[in-house]
């Protein structure tokens, strides 16, 4: 190689090192970050109301096959006008509250003893397996006949249907742990409790806060189904008067507080999501 040449290529290192002709490289390490489009859900929400208020009015829709939001929003105004409303919610939130907590806490505590422990694994399993499939709702007579017509056989019903689907979410959360984790914790000495509250429950929150989700989806059926047999207040027991009268609009409004409660449930298990897996982010 000659002199000129090597002078030349080192003269074209320095200029296509310079920062000025580089291209910047974008930042790839960000991972899956949903963006917060909190304005999006509503529109679509006002517009879906707007079309269906519109094709009422109109004829497009018959009035008796499916009422105008605004009558359904005017029968929710004399609910809670009268009062009715809120001894309605109150008998609804009362079930659905106890229920729900009871049948979740079981459902934890027997999901991590299925998940830490041999013996209970194989003795459990197989019952939850069996009585998993089994619809809750068919079992509201028996509930009725052990705990009476009163609150105790609606809100065992509730437990009951919430059980089964923490149990599974919890066991399956904790067996999905990293093991080398676990391995990890034992290494450095860790006491089995330490382990289970510091790496196991931590790792099985995803998944069992991911349980709560659907078990309070089901908690919502089973608490309407069971308010319509033998329930004199409650969102079911409302629904179910609504649409013996025919009353369209108050059924309607019944479903949109059904809607309501949901929403309000899976709200607050998102904040829950966001102060327990904040180690996630």
């Amino acid at each position: 190689m000659s002199h000129e040449t090597a002078a030349s290529e080192a003269s074209a290192a320095p200029a296509s090192a310079d920062p000025a002709v580089q291209r910047p490289v974008p930042f790839r390490g960000g991972g899956f970050v949903h963006r917060p489009l909190g304005s999006v859900a509503p529109v679509v929400f006002l517009a879906i109301l707007a079309l269906w208020e519109i094709g009422a009015r109109s004829g497009f829709i018959s009035p008796i096959a499916l009422p105008a939001p605004s009558e359904a929003f005017g029968a929710l105004v004399d609910l809670a006008t009268t009062g009715m409303l809120w001894k309605h919610l109150g008998a609804s939130l009362y079930r659905l509250v106890v229920g729900w907590t009871l049948g979740s806490l079981l459902g934890i505590a027997f999901g991590l003893a299925i998940g830490l422990f041999s013996l209970a694994r194989s003795g459990l399993l197989p019952l939850v397996s069996a009585l998993f499939p089994v619809p809750k709702i068919a079992l509201l007579p028996l509930f009725i006949i052990w705990f009476g017509i009163g609150e105790g056989s609606k809100v065992a019903t509730i437990l009951f249907g919430t059980f089964f689907p923490t149990v599974i979410a919890t066991y399956a959360g904790v067996d999905n742990v990293d093991r080398n984790l676990i391995r990890m914790g034992q290494s450095f000495g860790l006491s089995w409790l330490s382990i289970v509250r510091k790496i196991i429950v931590p790792g099985a929150m995803p998944a069992i806060l991911s349980g709560f989700r659907i078990s309070a989806s089901i908690a919502i059926v089973l608490l309407v189904a069971a308010e319509m047999i033998g329930a004199e207040f409650g969102i079911g027991a409302y629904i179910l008067m609504a649409g013996a009268l025919f009353a369209l609009d108050q059924l309607i409004a019944g479903v949109a507080l059904l809607s309501v409660l949901g929403l309000c449930i899976s709200w607050l298990i998102g904040r829950a999501e966001k102060r327990l897996l904040s180690w996630r982010s």
